[in-house]
């Protein structure tokens, strides 16, 4: 593992090496850090209940939004929200000029996805009747990037369009039983099958994993918004990334998979340049 692998995996709060280690990880207490008090300046954070889950308003310290994000953060479905989701949060409250509204979704395996989606359809539901559908992003990472996209489904199922997913290394098979997936994960410093196969399992909370509620790349990709994928091509998702970008454009959905070269997990998210570029990106994308 590298020096920036190293830093990362505690950083956002991951251990998913085996299964045994993510069973032994999610029996420990998994805080969720509140935003943290430097963000504060340009962003004022609102908490709210749902549910019974937190949900908490974020945007610009002075000015009004204009348009509206719903972010679902990542963590394989069993860690908490961390400080580098909270910062990614804060720049695109406060240089886009959005509401960005974070459902703090209940993790596994207390909770499935069963929980998930009530509380995500509603928090969706509630922007586009303030913005309107097509001024509501939905963005997420790793697993909240694969809940962005099995939100898409549910949406499109509904007859509802939002604005555009925007997706950073989005896991959209749980099973992994993509064939190149082998060959991804020993060029992955950070990630293993064997502890993601886990967590998808108790994500599923004894339904099919390979259901596209929980997989999306499983199910019609036809009819979905536009949408982009943020990847490196040291990532264990790549492999599904990329078929996913196939079989969409073959059913006619708009989708852009940027690949960067050799960049890790959820990279948008590191302190590397090429993090900074591609958040960059992401919030020029947000302001088109």
């Amino acid at each position: 593992m590298n020096a920036l692998a190293s830093v990362a995996g505690p950083l956002l709060g991951r251990n998913l090496a085996t299964a045994e280690a993510m069973d032994s990880a999610v029996k420990k207490p998994r805080l969720e850090p509140r935003p943290s008090r430097r963000l504060a300046k340009d962003c004022r954070f609102t908490e709210r209940s749902r549910a019974g889950f937190a949900v908490w308003d974020v945007q610009p310290a002075r000015d009004e939004p204009t348009h509206a994000v719903l972010y679902l953060h990542g963590g394989a479905y069993t860690f908490a929200i961390s400080s580098v989701h909270w910062s990614l949060i804060a720049d695109v409250a406060a240089k886009t000029n959005a509401l960005v509204c974070v459902p703090l979704y209940g993790l596994a395996p207390e909770h499935t996805h069963r929980d998930a989606y009530p509380l995500v359809e509603q928090a969706f539901d509630e922007l586009a009747e303030r913005f309107g559908a097509d001024h509501v992003t939905i963005m997420g990472d790793s697993a909240g990037g694969g809940l962005a996209m099995g939100l898409a489904h549910a949406l499109r199922d509904r007859g509802v369009t939002p604005q555009q997913v925007i997706a950073i290394s989005p896991w959209l098979d749980l099973t992994l039983s993509h064939p190149d997936v082998a060959q991804a994960a020993a060029r992955d410093p950070w990630l293993k099958r064997s502890g993601l196969l886990r967590a998808g399992e108790l994500w599923a909370g004894g339904d099919d994993p390979a259901h596209p509620r929980m997989s999306p790349l499983n199910g019609s990709l036809a009819g979905l918004p536009p949408i982009t994928i943020y990847i490196g091509d040291r990532d264990i998702f790549l492999p599904d990334a990329r078929e996913f970008g196939r079989r969409a454009r073959l059913e006619g959905a708009s989708v852009d998979v940027v690949v960067e070269p050799g960049a890790l997990h959820v990279y948008p998210l590191l302190p590397v340049p090429e993090g900074r570029r591609a958040r960059a990106a992401i919030l020029q994308q947000l302001t088109a």
